[in-house]
């Protein structure tokens, strides 16, 4: 899997990205185990809670799409009109929904950090997801 590629695919998602209230733009680059691509962006809303990450917004595209197998996601975030210098990691909801659609030892989060492409697996990042 090209890591660049995909992170390439999360900044163009980023410049969708709709955040009025924090001035800090995500994206996301979800691929399946098959290769397709979806991509999401921060959507904001005044009263905050029912804002959407961009995490959250492309895995909601892939799984009405009929997709069920995923391989990673990238994750790019800075404020708007800045280039993203550190790792932008999804946020706890995000992590938890994510387990809840993946394999937490496989499953890839790919993030940037001066330039230099990361990896983790989600289960490194959520090592004690909520199973009911």
């Amino acid at each position: 899997m090209d890591h660049k590629w995909l992170l390439q695919q999360a900044h163009e998602a980023r410049q969708m990205a709709y955040a009025p209230y924090s001035g800090f733009a995500v994206g996301a680059a979800l691929l399946t185990r098959e290769g397709k691509v979806y991509r999401g962006c921060n959507i904001e809303s005044s009263v905050f809670s029912p804002s959407l990450c961009a995490e959250r917004v492309a895995l909601a595209k892939a799984i009405s799409e009929g997709e069920k197998e995923f391989a990673a996601i990238a994750i790019v975030g800075a404020n708007v009109g800045e280039e993203p210098v550190h790792a932008c990691f999804p946020c706890g909801v995000c992590r938890q929904v994510l387990s809840e659609h993946v394999d937490l030892e496989s499953f890839l989060v790919v993030v940037e950090e001066e330039g230099e492409v990361k990896t983790h697996t989600l289960g490194e990042l959520l090592p004690k997801a909520f199973v009911f």
